[in-house]
C-alpha cells in the first residue's frame, strides 16, 4: 500500500510545523517549565488563532470534522517542539465527550474546551469506586492534572465528567522528569460526578486519542533529534573536518534514521486504521504507542552523546527531548505492555 498525505493535510501538516517552530521556542519552554509547566499563550493561539483544537471532533459538534490522521500531523510537529501544552488530555477528554457523551454534555464543555477557555485532563486508566453519582478512590499520574479545570475519568465501567472544583475533589500536582508535562494525582472523596451517556464509545476514543497523540508526538520529537544532530554533525570540525563526515558517526545517524521511519509508518497506520475503522486497529495502535515511543528515547539518547561535551550540558535542548521520551514510555502503559497486547490479538492463548 502507497501513503501519502493529500494537498489538504500536507497544508495542515505545513501549517502546524511553521506555527510551532516559530512560537514554541525553547526560551518559551523553558520558562514555561519553571512556572506551571504550560505555556498559556501558546495554547490560547493553538486553539484560537490556529483553531486546530478541534482537527478531530465532528464539525456538528464545534471542531474541524477531520481525523485522526490530521490530528497526528498536528501532534508530531508539536512533539518536534517539546510544545509546553495540554494536549494529550485535552485531545482524550474532547474526543470521549464528542463519542459518548451526551448533547446537554457536549454543549456545555465542547465549545470551552476547543475554544481554550477550560484545560481538560484525562485518565481512563485507574478503576475506582462509583456509588450512584458519587465517586471515591484516586487517580495518579494525570497529565496537567493540577492546571485542569474538568476531569474525564474511569470508575467503574464507565467514564465521569468531575469538576474540578467539585466537592470531595483534591489535587496534588508533582515535580516530574518531563516538566513540559506535569503530572498530578486526582483524590475523590465521595465526589460528585457525571457519566458519559455511552461509555464503551467514549473509553474507546479516548484511547486512541491518547495512543495516536503520544505516538506522534514522540515521532515529532524522533525527527526533530536526528535533525539537530545532523545539523551539528555539519557544523562541528574535528581534526580538520566535520564531524559528520567520520563513519562511525554517519552509522549512528542512519541507525536514528531507520527507525524513525518504521515509527512514522506505525503511527500513519494507526492512524489510517481508526479513521477507516479497521479490524487491525487495535493492533496498530499499541504496535504505534510502544514503537513510536522506544524511537523516541533511543534518537534523545543518541541526540546528547553525538553533540558530546555540550550534549551533556543540562542546559543544552537535547535534555528536553530526553526528558520527554523518558516519560512518553512509561505513559499510557509501558512499551512491554502495549507488545503484550498486540501479541495476545495475534497469537491468542499461545501468547
Amino acid at each position: 500500500m502507497h501513503f501519502a498525505f493529500t494537498e489538504e493535510q500536507a497544508m495542515i501538516a505545513e501549517t502546524a510545523r511553521a506555527f510551532f517552530a516559530e512560537n514554541a521556542t525553547s526560551e518559551r519552554t523553558r520558562k514555561a517549565m519553571a512556572g506551571q509547566g504550560i505555556d498559556r499563550a501558546l495554547w490560547q493561539a493553538f486553539c484560537q488563532e490556529l483553531g486546530l483544537s478541534g482537527i478531530a471532533i465532528p464539525e456538528e459538534l464545534g471542531g474541524a470534522g477531520l481525523g485522526m490522521v490530521e490530528f497526528a500531523i498536528v501532534a508530531e510537529a508539536a512533539g518536534a517542539q517539546v510544545a509546553a501544552i495540554p494536549l494529550l488530555g485535552h485531545a482524550m477528554a474532547a474526543r470521549a465527550i464528542a463519542a459518548g457523551g451526551t448533547a446537554a454534555q457536549q454543549a456545555e464543555w465542547l465549545p470551552a474546551m476547543l475554544g481554550g477557555e477550560v484545560i481538560a485532563a484525562c485518565s481512563g486508566s485507574n478503576s475506582v469506586a462509583a456509588t450512584g453519582d458519587t465517586l471515591t478512590g484516586s487517580f495518579q499520574f494525570v497529565p496537567h492534572g493540577a492546571l485542569a479545570q474538568v476531569f474525564v475519568l474511569r470508575a467503574g465501567a464507565g467514564l465521569w465528567i468531575v469538576r474540578a472544583d467539585a466537592p470531595g475533589v483534591s489535587i496534588t500536582g508533582h515535580t516530574t522528569m518531563d516538566q513540559t508535562r506535569p503530572l498530578a494525582t486526582v483524590t475523590l472523596d465521595a465526589a460528585q460526578g457525571e457519566a458519559l451517556a455511552d461509555s464503551a464509545a467514549a473509553l474507546q476514543a479516548a484511547h486512541e486519542a491518547g495512543w495516536i497523540c503520544a505516538a506522534a508526538e514522540a515521532l515529532g520529537g524522533a525527527q526533530a533529534c536526528l535533525d539537530r544532530t545532523v545539523d551539528y554533525a555539519k557544523e562541528r570540525v574535528q581534526f580538520g573536518r566535520p564531524i559528520g563526515s567520520f563513519q562511525a558517526y554517519k552509522h549512528r545517524l542512519a541507525d536514528m534514521m531507520i527507525e524513525i521511519e518504521q515509527a512514522r509508518s506505525a503511527v500513519y497506520w494507526a492512524a489510517c486504521a481508526v479513521d477507516e475503522q479497521s479490524d487491525e486497529a487495535g493492533i496498530a495502535l499499541h504496535a504505534a504507542k510502544s514503537f513510536a515511543a522506544d524511537t523516541m528515547f533511543m534518537c534523545a539518547g543518541n541526540m546528547i552523546q553525538l553533540h558530546g561535551g555540550i550534549g551533556f550540558t543540562w542546559e543544552h535542548d537535547a535534555h528536553l527531548y530526553f526528558k520527554r521520551a523518558r516519560a512518553l514510555q512509561t505513559m499510557l502503559g509501558s512499551g512491554n505492555a502495549h507488545r503484550e497486547q498486540v501479541a495476545t490479538m495475534i497469537l491468542g492463548e499461545a501468547a
